[in-house]
């Protein structure tokens, strides 16, 4: 899986750092935006304070005061992660890299949205997590493509497809990241590659050309962190590239938008609403990287996540991906304790997000050369 020449352990291990970086950090983002998701601006304030949300908003559930819970654009993020582990299992097969791996894994969230707990009909790990089996708000879109292509299954092979919509809500965006997380030495890191796989994994469920190419570009952005690029050069870059693909217009024009308004706008949460309410995915994008591009300081990630999150629009998914974006810019140390310790799903998300490294950069340890490994191989069947 990988080439010549060999990383050296600093390399290895900062892009160990910036991978559970940008899973972990989404997560925080997702659980930070969640509870204010559906509260506008003033109502923000007013119960948050002028700085908006900086803490966990406590809700109650069950007549129990939570905090930190995350939405489905983090457990769609983690069955993104999976599904790229199980088709990289599948490739090494002789089989190819199948995308439609990733929408089985998609199938498999649908579960965790329908039914009340495992009922051992599923394969793999992931699927057997209690907590993953709650709804949270999924968007309407993603249920309705995946139940058409769990019964168009039932016809004749349909996962691999695109949706069919018109849809270019966030829904696809989100849960994006995983694609331009794959590690620069690797067969896998080319632009090409990254970008037409997360537009195509996005369309899935949400079929208009916005939805792929805003998915396209965050995975993007994510590779070029990953690369060791400042955020001003990756969106630079992204928009570049962007530019030589049709389809694209409304995500370049977004991204645009975000640059300029984060060099000449005012650092707060109206300059935020300008670029919209982050519902469809051009707009969440644009609102991420405007987040972290106008507060860059490693130091003050807490504050970035803040402004993403602190507007009257999709606060949850504006977070996700500025989490995204900032863990893989900064790396896993700079995410702020005092929110990342009792992000909800911690754990899970940090063993995926090891099996994904492992995965990706020394498959031949675990089912290459040294024969396959049957305990990885039933972790990670490879369909």
């Amino acid at each position: 899986m990988t080439t010549e020449p060999a990383p050296s352990r600093a390399e290895r291990e900062a892009y160990a750092s910036r991978v559970r970086g940008s899973l972990l950090g989404g997560a925080i983002g997702d659980a930070l935006g969640a509870p204010v998701e559906f509260w506008r601006l003033d109502e923000i304030r007013r119960r948050c304070g002028e700085g908006g949300v900086t803490t966990y908003v406590t809700e109650t559930v069950s007549g129990r005061e939570v905090v930190g819970r995350i939405t489905d654009d983090t457990q769609m993020t983690l069955f993104t992660l999976e599904g790229m582990i199980r088709a990289s299992v599948r490739a090494d097969r002789g089989l190819g890299f199948t995308l439609g791996v990733v929408h089985h894994a998609y199938d498999r969230w649908l579960d965790t949205q329908q039914l009340s707990g495992p009922d051992g009909t599923r394969n793999g790990w992931l699927i057997d997590e209690s907590w993953l089996y709650s709804r949270r708000a999924p968007g309407n879109t993603c249920l309705t493509a995946l139940e058409a292509a769990r019964e168009g299954e039932r016809r004749m092979p349909h996962f691999g497809n695109s949706a069919h919509n018109e849809s270019k809500g966030c829904g696809g965006v989100m849960r994006s990241a995983p694609f331009g997380l794959v590690p620069p030495w690797s067969n896998f890191a080319n632009p090409e590659w990254q970008y037409d796989a997360a537009a195509e994994a996005a369309g899935f469920t949400h079929g208009h050309p916005t939805g792929k190419s805003a998915s396209g570009a965050l995975a993007l952005v994510i590779r070029l962190l990953v690369h060791g690029m400042s955020l001003a050069a990756a969106a630079e870059g992204t928009l570049r590239f962007l530019r030589s693909r049709e389809g694209t217009t409304e995500t370049a024009l977004a991204i645009e938008h975000a640059v300029d308004a984060a060099r000449r706008q005012p650092v707060d949460a109206r300059t935020v609403e300008q670029l919209g309410a982050g519902w469809v995915a051009e707009e969440a994008l644009a609102i991420a990287i405007y987040a972290a591009l106008a507060i860059p300081e490693e130091e003050r990630v807490a504050d970035a996540l803040a402004l993403a999150v602190s507007h009257s629009g999709d606060s949850d998914s504006t977070g996700a991906i500025c989490g995204n974006i900032l863990g893989a810019l900064h790396g896993e140390t700079a995410l702020p304790p005092e929110l990342a310790f009792e992000v909800e799903g911690r754990g899970t998300l940090l063993t995926l997000a090891d099996d994904f490294i492992y995965e990706f950069t020394a498959a031949g340890r675990l089912h290459g050369d040294y024969g396959p490994d049957t305990r990885w191989c039933e972790r990670y069947p490879g369909g």
